[in-house]
């Protein structure tokens, strides 16, 4: 949806299935009954989620023509993918195994080339089209620093390939492409400073020296085409896990050079620990379940940072925790800031909304992404549909203030 200066949408990995025809068929399903719901009668913006299986498929042509008629039948658009889960994201148990196949590998590379091939052929003129990804890896499957430092220098290679496909790519077709890489708690790249760290260290060394031999590019040129094609897709509730603050984040990547080629719309949960950590303990254990990793911030009065990997790991210790507040990595609806004596990241989201409305250069892609839907305690649930649109809804009026 065209709102203000900024494209918007929500990412369709809230629904279930990994094939393209059951990713058609939600579409086909919810995208009208949304527009309803919202009474939104210009073109409607699509956050795509294309699993590996699904993109083997959209991309032959008589597929991805049925889905472009349909797109111009509904006057809809995609602008941007989430290429974050490779395989299984509903149903199975995902955890870490969401970072598999990781970009130490081909297939995260060429699935990732692949996806972009299909959106060039998707996005309409004159829009430029992202895609978000993992966080390179899964921190806690290196053991020391060495390999690491390996797993960084593969990485950035597969990712400097995908850089030159973009580039091909808009010289081919016109199509301005950007890569968006998502920090997220225990990924490699987990905050701003590490997402620095992967520029400075890795992408801009390693791809100057490679294509000033293979390309014939000077230094400028290849940082250039590097800072061009791979932006940051800023998760608002993962930053706000790692008690990040907006407006400084930003700041930092303006200044490091870091474009943020898309703001994913979505709260964690926190909570004060309190004294009563048997009670907090019980009003956290229905947010236990088996699908998704929930890892666990804590803030400690002199502001040190705690991280817990899983949500059973952290309510193992809660009785002798220290911390004064836990942040969640749990996606919970956008519209509710507090569930008793949990509350929301919501307040970020607005400080979020509030930076973009004094800088609407920061990105225009905007995406809410609630994944969670069928792992949310019961009493938490709403209709799919009902859900998708009132956090929509919820968005739209807070930019309009």
């Amino acid at each position: 949806m065209h709102i203000s200066d900024f494209n918007l949408s929500y990412c369709s990995n809230i629904h279930p299935g990994e094939s393209w025809e059951a990713t058609f068929q939600n579409l086909q399903r919810y995208i009208p009954e949304i527009r309803s719901n919202l009474n939104f009668q210009k073109s409607f913006g699509i956050g795509l989620r294309l699993s590996h299986e699904a993109s083997l498929e959209l991309q032959k042509p008589s597929i991805i023509a049925e889905f472009k008629a349909w797109l111009e039948s509904e006057n809809a658009y995609v602008f941007t993918l989430n290429g974050f889960p490779y395989g299984d994201f509903h149903r199975t148990t995902v955890k870490d195994q969401v970072h598999f196949p990781d970009w130490t590998t081909e297939e995260r590379r060429d699935y990732t080339i692949r996806s972009f091939r299909i959106l060039a052929g998707l996005i309409p003129e004159g829009l430029d089209g992202g895609i978000s990804t993992s966080p390179i890896s899964y921190r806690h499957w290196f053991q020391s620093e060495s390999d690491l430092n390996d797993a960084m220098v593969k990485a950035s290679h597969h990712l400097l390939q995908v850089v030159e496909e973009l580039a091909l790519i808009e010289r081919e077709t016109g199509k301005f492409l950007h890569l968006d890489i998502e920090p997220e708690p225990d990924g490699i790249l987990e905050n701003s400073d590490e997402m620095i760290w992967l520029f400075q260290e890795y992408l801009l060394p390693i791809g100057k020296e490679t294509w000033a031999k293979s390309r014939h590019l000077n230094e400028a040129e290849a940082e250039k085409l590097i800072r061009r094609h791979i932006q940051v897709c800023y998760d608002v509730c993962h930053f706000a896990i790692v008690y990040e603050k907006p407006s400084e984040t930003f700041a930092k990547f303006a200044s490091a050079g870091i474009q943020i080629g898309k703001i994913q719309i979505s709260a964690a949960l926190k909570l004060l620990l309190g004294d009563d950590k048997k009670l907090i303990k019980q009003k956290l254990e229905p947010f236990v379940e088996s699908t998704y990793l929930h890892q666990v911030v804590g803030r400690y009065p002199t502001g040190k940072l705690v991280s817990y990997p899983d949500l059973p790991d952290a309510l193992a210790k809660i009785e002798a925790a220290q911390e004064e507040e836990w942040r969640i990595h749990f996606h919970v609806p956008l519209f509710i800031e507090s569930y008793g004596d949990l509350l929301s990241t919501q307040s970020s989201i607005v400080e979020v909304l509030d930076e973009l409305a004094l800088n609407p250069g920061l990105t225009n892609h905007l995406e809410v992404e609630t994944y969670t839907w069928e792992v949310l305690p019961e009493k938490m649930r709403l209709d799919m549909g009902e859900s998708i649109s009132r956090e929509l809804d919820w968005v739209i009026q807070n930019m309009k203030k």
